[in-house]
Formats: structure tokens, sequence, C-alpha cells
């Protein structure tokens, strides 16, 4: 389906900033907030009058400075990736919509929500663990929390640059292949 296809989308100054919807690429198109680099060869989504080929890469017209941004925002999808969509109490696995986040540190005692006081939970755990450290509720941490870095979206992108080579010269990794397939040899 052409609407579930991701597009990369790049800041003014060609810097990789996520992955969106083909829908959202498509609006911020035609709002002329940005514009499109590569289309999505072989997609096209289609309306009554109109065929819009699906963009691949678009790059926004403004430069926005992300940088502040993600120094300030402690970003849930961020924490949930960092601990692989994982309870860090049980184990379980889970989607966005079945795990919480958990203050190590209860906020109520002076716990900060920052990265390193965050992990994901399942909600039977969080709520067991209730207002206490993991040690007074008796319920260790499966990994030691740590600070999010700024790879990890980037290492998301990177996988999936896998299955899109048009995206790999907006990750720089076309040369990174290179020089792998020459140390191989």
């Amino acid at each position: 389906m052409a609407l579930a296809r991701k597009v990369l989308l790049l800041n003014a100054s060609y810097e990789p900033l996520s992955l969106v919807s083909a829908a959202k690429a498509l609006t911020l198109v035609f709002r002329q907030v940005a514009e499109v680099l590569e289309k999505d060869k072989g997609f096209v989504l289609r309306s009554p009058r109109f065929v819009f080929d699906v963009p691949s890469v678009i790059r926004l017209t403004q430069y926005i400075d992300v940088r502040s941004r993600r120094n300030k925002v402690t970003n849930r999808h961020r924490i949930l990736s960092r601990d692989h969509y994982r309870c860090q109490y049980c184990g379980k696995r889970g989607t966005a919509f079945d795990l919480t986040l958990d203050h190590i540190m209860p906020r109520s005692r002076g716990g900060r929500t920052v990265a390193e006081n965050l992990v994901a939970a399942c909600q039977a755990c969080n709520n067991r663990k209730g207002d206490r450290t993991p040690e007074e509720a008796r319920m260790p941490l499966l990994t030691n929390p740590a600070a999010l870095f700024y790879g990890l979206e980037r290492a998301e992108l990177r996988q999936a640059a896998q299955t899109r080579p048009e995206w790999k010269k907006y990750l720089f990794l076309e040369h990174a292949d290179e020089e792998r397939v020459t140390q191989a040899a």
C-alpha cells in the first residue's frame, strides 16, 4: 500500500531528520514546506482527479534547528527503541501501545524525567513497582539504562536504507558500502 510507504525527510541542509509516512510527505510537498528529491519508483497515489507519484526522499525548504530541541525533549519512542520494546523488569516484548515509561527513581522522590532515569515497562510491572525503587520492589532491571545517543535515529535510518538504495547517498552510506566491499576483497 502506497500510503504506508516510508519517506526519508531531510532538513534544508540535507541532514537526515526522520522517516515520515507517504501521506505526511505529500502533505508537506503540497503545502510547499518540502520539495521532492527522489520519487518512489512504481508507487503512485490516486484520487478521483489526480495521480501523485509517491516521494522517496523530501527536503524541507526552511532549515529547522533540531539539535537544541533533541537535548530538551525526552522522546518516548527513543526510550522504547533503546530498550528494544521490551519491559526492563520482566522482559516481555510489546508495542508502543502496550508499554509505559517507568521512572527508576520515582518522581515523588526527586527522580527526574531524563533518559537515564526512564525505562520501558509493561503495565503490570509498572503497577507492581509503584512508587518504589527497583531494589525496594525486588524487581531488578534487565539492562542498565544509558543516555540516548544521537546515533540511535541514525542507526534506525541506516537499517531502513537496506531496502531503499536511493536513500544511501543522503545518509552517506554509498561510500561506506564501497569501503566494506574493498576490505572484504
